[in-house]
């Protein structure tokens, strides 16, 4: 999960989690789990740095300070040696790169290009809408591993393909006005949304392209930072999402689904709501942490674990407990721990504990 900041008053430049966290002096390789400085090379700036998942290959992209530093070029770097392995060159800036064990994706502004990235050789060329941003979502398993990019520049519909097919797999609408967020979960499955108004987040399953979840994420216009889902192989499904306003929203999917079911069953209006309509307005499967950090700084948070907490008071409670760790451009790491305890008709009790926080810029670099 990636993040990349538009302007010069930021400290950081870019932030990924299993990735890295890059400033204008260079770039800084972290263990997130510890808080450990694993690597730092001080040489230029840098916009884009992502690694192949824990190992010692990068795909760095400088910022264009420095000539060597092109933003149009991509270095694949070894930390362990120190050393240049190949250079991709392009006609106009990389907005964008993702990688997994057998693909490498470069997106530019009009064009996403599919690469093998053992031989590096173009395995085909997608042209695009004008994505001035570089948005774009990667699931990186080799099962369903599916890119999720803008299909629109009047809407917010996304374009949907499968990396290793190489061919299109479905487009979906998601929402009326232009997209801000786009994630997919790490098995491919789900697909979530957030457009430029930012107070719906939708939810879609990739196989059927379909409307599977809607959230609220509040009532006034926010700019959506940054989406992740939980880690799928887990318990259950959760989207966390960072805004505009500081603060951090966490979705259960799950629950969700269940409590919708349940309302929808025992209520008039859920006879009468469309299944989508009713799901916006119901916001027991929403947790908030209000002013997690100041309100306009840019922000990637990830959920990097989610773990089932035995209740045996009553079938009927669903609780869990999850890890989430957020990265500011200003340079500061969070590590939360929310616990949420729930029954199908209400929030019973949701709790956020802050369990570490340290400056990224001053003092990892002493420990």
């Amino acid at each position: 999960m990636s993040s990349q900041s538009s302007t010069a008053s930021y400290p950081i430049l870019f932030v990924s989690f299993n990735q890295d966290n890059s400033t204008k002096d260079g770039f800084k390789i972290f263990d997130s789990s510890t808080g450990r400085l694993c690597y730092e090379r001080a040489v230029g700036a840098f916009i884009i740095v992502e690694m192949l998942y824990s190992s010692s290959l990068l795909a760095i992209v400088g910022a264009g300070e420095q000539p060597s530093l092109s933003p149009r070029r991509i270095c694949l770097f070894n930390t362990t040696t120190g050393s240049s392995l190949r250079e991709l060159n392009f006609l106009t800036s990389v907005l964008a790169v993702r990688l997994n064990k057998k693909r490498l994706v470069v997106v530019l502004q009009e064009k996403t290009y599919v690469y093998d990235v053992n031989t590096l050789a173009i395995l085909d060329t997608i042209d695009t809408v004008p994505n001035m941003k570089g948005l774009c979502a990667f699931s990186p398993s080799l099962d369903a591993c599916f890119l999720a990019l803008p299909a629109s520049t009047s809407k917010g519909s996304v374009l949907v393909y499968n990396v290793m097919e190489l061919q299109s797999h479905c487009e979906i609408d998601a929402h009326r006005s232009l997209l801000a967020a786009i994630v997919l979960s790490s098995n491919g499955m789900y697909i979530a949304t957030a457009s430029e108004q930012g107070t719906i987040i939708r939810v879609f399953l990739v196989s059927e392209a379909t409307k599977s979840y809607s959230f609220r994420r509040g009532t006034y216009p926010s700019t959506i930072y940054s989406l992740s889902f939980g880690p799928s192989v887990q318990f259950q499904d959760i989207l966390v999402a960072t805004s505009s306003s500081g603060s951090v929203h966490v979705f259960s999917l799950g629950f969700a689904l269940n409590q919708s079911r349940s309302r929808r069953s025992n209520s008039f209006l859920g006879s009468i709501l469309p299944e989508s309509v009713n799901d916006v307005l119901d916001p027991g499967h929403h947790d908030v942490l209000h002013n997690a950090f100041p309100a306009g700084v840019k922000s990637c948070a990830v959920v990097r674990k989610v773990d089932r907490v035995n209740d045996t008071s009553s079938a009927e409670f669903l609780t869990y407990r999850a890890s989430i760790s957020i990265i500011t451009h200003n340079g500061f790491f969070q590590e939360y721990t929310l616990a949420s305890k729930r029954t199908p008709l209400t929030a019973v009790r949701a709790s956020w504990s802050l369990e570490r926080e340290f400056n990224l810029l001053t003092t990892i670099a002493d420990r």
